[in-house]
């Protein structure tokens, strides 16, 4: 199995970027019969510069189903602040799937569960026989990071990533891939929006967990801290462990995606007529 290496690629994550990186001049790409393309164009570039740059063996496309998950059942908030996606993106949720299936590669995703969680199962399951490389802009799924999946980063325009690995996540942040998720349960999540414990931000958060490890720890040896952070944590410490709980990717859901299922080749024919039906002729240079 060796020389392997499997690419995860989060697609609702490089399809936002590529919508919002494009649609902000107000002109959005579309066909001639007026079908907005403009984030699935984007997506398709994301996606062959990732391939081209990593050069997997394998690659698998993971997708959210839905806004409704075991998340939003454990806490009502979750992920409750976030606005409707635009009306010109939503067509290109099916579209994009389509032309991730012309290049042979799996969709997937489960209902009631994240993409997020369809990665870190992927993950943990194939970094047996291969490397695993995620490409997103999200910066949770670092708390999957281990000496054989790196976690890529995109970072501003095509082609910068920032490459995660133990070592990285070490000198970059001070953090080590389970304490990413014990600050998450301390300071929350804005984007997601569950709380954490309220009054305790990032700095507070990163230094809590920098001097005693984790939160099990911290909370072992609550007399230790200052007498206003003991009595904030004290005061929301079921939202602490609410907190922690919801930040953690899962990593058994319930996938049979097999790792012979997703090698990387591709029928150019199939793909081409993917292009010609969306109008993409300035795409085709990108695939050999």
């Amino acid at each position: 199995m060796n020389g392997q290496k499997v690419l995860l690629v989060d697609g609702m994550a490089i399809l936002f970027r590529a919508y919002f990186a494009t649609s902000f001049t107000g002109s959005i790409r579309r066909t001639s019969s007026g079908m907005p393309v403009n984030a699935v164009h984007g997506f398709v570039r994301y996606f062959m510069d990732a391939i081209s740059k990593f050069d997997p063996t394998h690659v698998i496309c993971c997708w959210d189903m839905g806004s409704k998950t075991f998340r939003t059942e454990q806490y009502d908030g979750y992920k409750s602040n976030r606005p409707a996606a635009p009306e010109d993106l939503i067509p290109q949720f099916d579209l994009v799937k389509e032309v991730v299936a012309s290049f042979g590669v799996p969709n997937v995703g489960i209902e009631g569960y994240e993409a997020d969680d369809c990665i870190g199962t992927l993950a943990s399951r194939f970094k047996h026989h291969a490397d695993v490389v995620v490409v997103t802009g999200d910066h949770d799924l670092l708390q999957l990071v281990d000496e054989r999946v790196s976690i890529a980063i995109m970072k501003k325009g095509i082609g910068n990533y920032l490459v995660y690995s133990p070592a990285v996540l070490l000198e970059e942040r001070g953090l080590t891939p389970l304490q990413v998720i014990d600050i998450k349960g301390l300071m929350g999540d804005t984007s997601d929006n569950y709380p954490g414990v309220r009054g305790i931000g990032e700095k507070t958060a990163l230094k809590l967990i920098q001097e005693h490890g984790s939160i099990d720890v911290l909370l072992a040896n609550l007399e230790a801290v200052s007498k206003t952070i003991r009595a904030k944590i004290e005061a929301d410490i079921e939202m602490l462990h609410l907190s922690r709980q919801l930040a953690t990717i899962r990593c058994d859901a319930p996938l049979d995606t097999q790792i012979d299922s997703c090698g990387w080749q591709y029928d150019r024919q199939l793909v081409l007529s993917k292009f010609e039906e969306l109008e993409f002729k300035s795409l085709v240079a990108l695939i050999s």
